[in-house]
C-alpha cells in the first residue's frame, strides 16, 4: 500500500509542477502580448489621370516607455497615362522618446520596384530593389506622432519618393 501512496504523490506533485509552470507561461506570454502595438498606414490618392494607393500594416513592441522596435510590410501601385509602379517590402523600425512627447525614430526599408514607362511612345520597364533608411524626429500626442523623417540613403533616379524628406503621421494601437 505504501508504494501506491507514494506513487500518487508523485503525480500530484508533478500535476501541481506542471500546472505552476503552465500559469508561469502564460503570464509571461501576456506580458508579451500587452507591450505590442499595431498600427500602421494606409492611403489613397486620386487626381488627373491619377490613382495611387498603399497598404503598410506594422508592428512594435515597447521594450520600456522610452523604447521601441518593430516590423511592417508595404504594398503600393500608383498608375497613370504614362507611368505604372507597384511596390513592395519589409521594414525594421525603432523608436526612442528622450520625453514623453518626442519620438525619434530609425527605419530601415527594402523596397522591390515594378515600374513601367511611356517616353516617346516607347514603354520601358524597370524591376529592381531600393534600399531606404529613414532618420526622423517628431511630436507625440497619445498614440499619435506627427513629424519628418529623411532618408539618408536618398537617390533621386531610383527612389519610390519625391524627395529625401518625407512627412509622417504614426498611430499605434
Amino acid at each position: 500500500m505504501k508504494p501506491l501512496l507514494f506513487q500518487n504523490i508523485k503525480y500530484t506533485l508533478l500535476f501541481l509542477l506542471i500546472l505552476c509552470y503552465n500559469q508561469h507561461n502564460q503570464a509571461q506570454e501576456q506580458d508579451f502580448w500587452s507591450r505590442v502595438r499595431y498600427g500602421g498606414n494606409i492611403g489613397l490618392g486620386l487626381s488627373n489621370n491619377t490613382f495611387s494607393a498603399i497598404v503598410a500594416p506594422s508592428a512594435i513592441y515597447r521594450f520600456s516607455e522610452k523604447i521601441s522596435a518593430g516590423t511592417g510590410i508595404h504594398f503600393g501601385y500608383t498608375n497613370n497615362d504614362a507611368f505604372t509602379a507597384t511596390n513592395y517590402g519589409a521594414s525594421v523600425l525603432s523608436l526612442f522618446n528622450p520625453i514623453p512627447a518626442i519620438q525619434l525614430s530609425a527605419e530601415f526599408e527594402q523596397m522591390g520596384v515594378s515600374r513601367s514607362l511611356t517616353l516617346n511612345n516607347e514603354k520601358v520597364r524597370d524591376n529592381y530593389w531600393y534600399p531606404a533608411l529613414f532618420l526622423g524626429a517628431g511630436y507625440q500626442i497619445g498614440m499619435a506622432s506627427i513629424g519628418i523623417r529623411y532618408d539618408v540613403l536618398y537617390d533621386s533616379s531610383t527612389s519610390i519618393y519625391g524627395s529625401a524628406y518625407a512627412p509622417f503621421v504614426r498611430v499605434f494601437f
